[in-house]
C-alpha cells in the first residue's frame, strides 16, 4: 500500500491541525506534529510536521497575489479549467480512491463513487456557473438596473475527513469558478488527501495561487481568518467548532457559512413499504461505517409496526461483515480513528445503562483497527445519550412513536436539524409530513444525499447558510447592485 500513501509527497511538510467531523477538541488548541494511520490496520503510515508563520505567510501572499487575476479571468475559461479538472480526477480516480480507503477507512467501493461524485460536481458547475453568475435585470425607475454576481476575494475552507475529497470538491468547483480564489484547512487525518487535491488543481491548469491547501495546525485557523486578505469562510465539522469559526468571522466582519453536525430522522409510518425502508435503513446508517453528518441516526418507527421494522432490521445488519476496507466483499468498514471509537462506545455503553436494549452489536471489535460491531439500540428515550447526542459511527437508534403526529414530534426535537426522511406509500401524506419536518431538506421514500444541483445545509445547530446548487455559490459572490440612468 506504500505507493498510494505516498502520494506525490514531496514538495511539502504536512500539517493540518485536530479539528474533526464530531470532535469536541478545540479548534484553536495548539497542536505541533500529525500522524497518518491507517484505520483498518492501525499502522502507522507518515508523520508530518506543521508550517512555521513563513510558511503561512508565503502561501497567503501567494493567492492574495492571484486573486486579482483570477477573478478577471473569463468566466468561459474558468469553466474550461473546471471541465479539465473533472478530466485529470477521472485520469486518477482509481489512485485517488485508494488513498482515501488508506487514509479514513473508507470501503473501496465508495471512495471510487465519492471520487465520481467530484466529477459530476466539477462538471455541474462547468456548464451551469454561466446561467447561475449571468447577469439578473430588474425593471425599477433606471434607464437600466441589474443585478451583478461578482467574485468576493478570497474563501477559507476548513473541512473534515469523513468525505476528504466530495466535501473539498463541493467547495472547490462553485468558488473557484466564480472567479473566487481559495485555502483548504484539511482534517489532521487526511494530510495527503489534502497535498492530492492542490496538486490536482495545479495538474489541471488553474494559475498558480488560485488555491492552496495550508498546512498549518488549527490554533492558526483563527489567524487566517483574521486575515484582512481572507474574505469568507466555510466550515464542514462539529458544533463546537462552527461555534469558534462563527465567533471569530462575526469578529472579523467576515462570511460564514456552517454545516455542522446532525441527528437526522428516519421516520417509518404504519404505511411503509417495509422492504425499500429495511434496506434503505441499512444503507443510511452504515455507509461510511455510519460516520456521515447526513446518515440516518434516529429511527422513528411506529408502534403498529415497531416489532417487525426491528426485527427485519436486525437481520439485515447482521448480514454485514467487517474486514478490510479494500476487499470488495466487505460491507462494513472500520471507524477513522479509535478515539472516535471510544467515544461511540461510550455513548453505546451509557445508553445501555439508562435503559435502552441492545438488539445487536454494541462492542469494538477485537484485533487491530478502528472496527466497531453494527449495532442497533432499541426502546430509546428521552435523556439518553443516543437520543440526546449525535453518534457518529455504525450504530443506530430505534425510537418509538405513538402515531404519525407523535413522529413527528420527536423528529423535530432534536436540537439539530440537516436532514431527515419519512416513509409511507402515500406520496402526498409523506410530503406534508416533510414539509413540517425542522430540517434543511426532506426525502419522502429515500435516503437523504446532497446532490450538486439541489441547495444542501442545516438550521438550529446544524449550521446555516448553503452549499451546492446556484444557492450555494451565491454564498460566496458579491451580489451587486448597479443602477444606471
Amino acid at each position: 500500500m506504500s505507493g498510494y500513501y505516498g502520494w506525490r509527497i514531496g514538495l511539502y511538510p504536512i500539517s493540518l491541525g485536530v479539528s474533526s467531523h464530531l470532535s469536541d477538541m478545540d479548534i484553536l488548541r495548539k497542536s505541533m506534529a500529525y500522524q497518518t494511520v491507517n484505520p483498518a490496520t492501525g499502522e502507522a503510515l507518515q508523520d508530518f510536521d506543521s508550517w512555521n508563520s513563513e510558511q503561512l505567510e508565503a502561501a497567503l501572499s501567494q493567492v492574495a497575489a492571484a486573486s486579482p487575476g483570477w477573478a478577471q479571468t473569463d468566466l468561459a475559461e474558468r469553466c474550461a479549467l473546471l471541465r479539465r479538472l473533472a478530466e485529470v480526477l477521472r485520469d486518477q480516480k482509481e489512485a485517488l480512491a485508494q488513498l482515501v480507503t488508506l487514509e479514513m477507512g473508507k470501503l473501496i467501493s465508495e471512495s471510487r463513487a465519492e471520487v465520481e461524485k467530484c466529477i459530476s460536481g466539477c462538471e455541474y458547475y462547468a456548464e451551469q456557473a454561466p446561467r447561475f453568475l449571468a447577469d439578473e435585470v430588474i425593471e425599477t425607475d433606471a434607464s437600466r438596473s441589474l443585478v451583478a454576481y461578482q467574485p468576493l476575494g478570497t474563501v477559507l475552507a476548513v473541512m473534515p475527513w469523513n468525505f476528504p475529497l466530495w466535501q473539498v470538491f463541493r467547495f472547490v468547483a462553485p468558488t473557484l469558478v466564480a472567479g473566487n480564489t481559495g485555502l483548504l484547512k484539511h482534517a489532521s487525518n487526511v494530510p495527503q488527501c489534502a497535498l492530492a487535491i492542490e496538486q490536482i488543481i495545479q495538474e489541471a491548469g488553474f494559475p498558480q495561487g488560485v488555491f492552496r491547501t495550508l498546512m498549518i495546525n488549527a490554533s492558526d485557523v483563527a489567524q487566517v481568518i483574521a486575515d484582512p486578505r481572507v474574505h469568507a469562510v466555510t466550515l464542514t465539522g462539529s458544533e463546537p467548532a462552527g461555534r469558534q469559526v462563527a465567533a471569530c468571522a462575526g469578529e472579523n466582519l467576515k462570511k460564514s457559512v456552517l454545516e455542522l453536525g446532525g441527528s437526522d430522522a428516519f421516520v417509518v409510518l404504519a404505511d411503509a413499504g417495509l422492504d425499500l425502508a429495511v434496506a434503505q435503513a441499512v444503507a443510511s446508517r452504515y455507509l461510511n461505517a455510519g460516520q456521515s453528518c447526513i446518515a440516518a441516526k434516529r429511527f422513528i418507527v411506529v408502534d403498529d409496526i415497531a416489532e417487525e421494522f426491528v426485527s427485519r432490521f436486525a437481520t439485515a445488519v447482521a448480514a454485514l461483515k467487517t474486514g478490510d476496507p479494500t476487499d470488495e466483499q466487505t460491507t462494513l468498514a472500520p471507524m477513522a480513528r479509535m478515539d472516535l471509537r471510544e467515544e461511540l462506545h461510550r455513548q453505546v455503553r451509557a445508553s445501555v445503562k439508562a435503559g435502552a436494549t441492545l438488539v445487536i452489536g454494541g462492542n469494538p471489535e477485537e484485533g487491530p483497527g478502528a472496527f466497531y460491531e453494527a449495532t442497533i439500540l432499541d426502546q430509546v428515550k428521552l435523556g439518553m445519550a443516543a437520543y440526546e447526542e449525535e453518534l457518529f459511527g455504525p450504530v443506530a437508534t430505534v425510537i418509538r412513536a405513538r402515531d404519525e403526529g407523535h413522529a413527528l414530534s420527536i423528529a423535530n426535537s432534536s436540537r439539530f436539524g440537516l436532514g431527515g426522511s419519512v416513509w409511507t406509500q402515500d406520496s402526498d401524506r409523506g410530503e406534508q409530513f416533510a414539509r413540517r419536518l425542522q430540517s434543511g431538506s426532506a426525502f419522502v421514500n429515500g435516503m437523504v444525499k446532497s446532490d450538486a444541483r439541489l441547495p444542501f445545509g442545516g438550521i438550529k445547530a446544524s449550521g446555516y447558510g448553503r452549499e451546492l446548487s446556484h444557492h450555494g455559490m451565491r454564498e460566496f459572490v458579491n451580489i451587486k447592485t448597479i443602477w444606471i440612468k
